[in-house]
Order: C-alpha cells, then structure tokens, then sequence
C-alpha cells in the first residue's frame, strides 16, 4: 500500500511500557542512564528517550540492552511483544491479520503492491527507516515455513508501471522482481489503463483459516479494516469485476518485461 508512516501526536503505551522496564532493570543495577549508555555505546540521553517513550529502538538495540544488562534475551522477546508494531498508527491493524491469513488478493491503483515492493522501492516511498524496516519484515510472510506462505494474487493497474518511483534503476529492478516472484502460489496480472471499478483506490480482501474474510480498503486519509460479510462481499466483487477486464498472467509478464525494455533500461 502507498502509505507513509504517520507520527501519533501521543507516545505510545508499548514503548512507554518497554521504556519502564529498561529502566526498572537499570536501576536495578544501580546505573545512572549515562554509565548504562557508556555500555553499549549510546547517549544517556538516547537512553532517556527509550526509557520515557519517546522513540523506538531496533530489534538489535534491544539485544544490546539485553547484553549490558545481563537480561538473556529478555528485552528482544519484549521488544517482539510491544515495540515490533509500534511504528504503525493505533488503528493500523492489517499487519495481523496478514500474518494470519491463507490467501489475499490484492488490487493495487498506484504503486506496487506493498509485500512485493523492493527495499530500494520501498524507501523510495517512506521517508522513515522505522517504517521502512516494518514493510519489509511485512513481507516475510511470503517466505516463511510454518504456517505455509498465503495464496497471493495481485492485480495492478496498468499505470503503476510507468510511475516512476526513485529513479530508473529502482524502477527497472522493481519491476524485473514483479517478473522474476511469480509462481503458483504468486501471481500479478495487469489490469488495462482506463475505467474500471478499482478507480476509488486499492484494496486487499483476506482470507483467513477459518474461510471468513476480511477487507483492507485504502483511502487519503487512513485505511479501512471491514470484516463484516457485506463489506467483504463488495469487495469480492470488485476484484472478480477486475480480473475479468485484466491481463492474463502469461500476458502480463510480457507486458511488463516490454515496459522495462521500452521507458527503464
């Protein structure tokens, strides 16, 4: 999805939670924020800011908290808890049942689908390496062993193609891994420049395993999570409307192996 990562006018409970027990084990041992940071190699008032809320640490910051605290991995399995999402807006709920999902089928109006996005793409899009490093770990679930990968099927409109994103290069490598992912349990079809009933934004419609389903509809001001049946009937039925007016997939390769031949390379 084309979204930018929002700062919350509020800091969040997870990292103000996450910041109360760094501090709890710090004091435990008697060091000051300084002697604590002098550890790792940070600030102390870098410290600060994690123990207060007021900014997310990495997964590996965490570990290297773990180490100068001799806490065994306790705070990277607490970071997994409470920090890991943070970077998301408070109603930003999708990445969950993404995970869980067991096919979704996705209708992309502007930009590259989000799970099938280049790093390079990616940063292109997102001016934060917090947000950056979310969308990418997002897009493990397609290479992950258990539980299976989900069925995943992407229908782009065709002008995705010709907007360039970061430059050429990031352009023509984004699109040869739209060639180069396809598979049976992967596919992209195009869906021809024009009307069609993906003109009021993109879309993805979850399956979960129980077979409901559930409906991810982006807009300018913030993404909808609809999982009531009609909402995802709707959708459903934009999707089908769709790939009846879309390219097969053999089609679409080639059209995209010729748009980065003929405005890419």
């Amino acid at each position: 999805m084309a979204r930018r990562a929002r700062r919350s006018s509020e800091t969040s409970p997870n990292l103000i939670a996450f910041g109360n027990q760094v501090r709890f084990w710090r004091e435990r041992l008697g060091l000051s924020q300084e002697r604590l940071g002098e550890r790792i190699p940070v600030s102390g008032s870098y410290i600060g800011q994690i123990e207060t809320g007021r900014t997310r640490c990495t997964r590996e910051f965490a570990g290297q908290l773990d180490d100068a605290l001799d806490l065994h991995g306790a705070l990277a399995r607490l970071w997994d808890d409470l920090v890991r999402n943070t970077v998301y807006p408070v109603w930003f709920d999708w990445p969950a049942i993404e995970r869980e999902a067991v096919e979704l089928a996705a209708f992309e109006l502007s930009v590259v689908y989000g799970l099938l996005q280049t790093p390079e793409y990616i940063r292109a899009l997102l001016t934060e390496d917090a947000a950056v490093e979310a969308r990418l770990e997002r897009q493990l679930i397609l290479t992950r062993d258990d539980p299976p990968p989900p069925v995943l099927s992407v229908l782009l409109d065709e002008g995705v193609l010709y907007r360039e994103v970061g430059n050429q290069k990031v352009m023509r490598e984004q699109l040869e891994r739209l060639i180069d992912c396809q598979s049976r349990r992967l596919t992209i079809n195009i869906v021809p420049m024009g009307v069609h009933d993906g003109l009021s934004g993109s879309f993805v419609l979850a399956t979960m395993p129980d077979r409901s389903q559930v409906a991810y509809v982006d807009s300018a001001v913030r993404g909808l999570t609809m999982g009531g049946t009609d909402d995802a009937a709707k959708v459903s039925e934009s999707l089908t409307s769709l790939r009846a007016d879309a390219y097969s997939v053999r089609e679409s390769i080639e059209i995209i192996r010729r748009v980065v031949e003929e405005k890419w390379t």
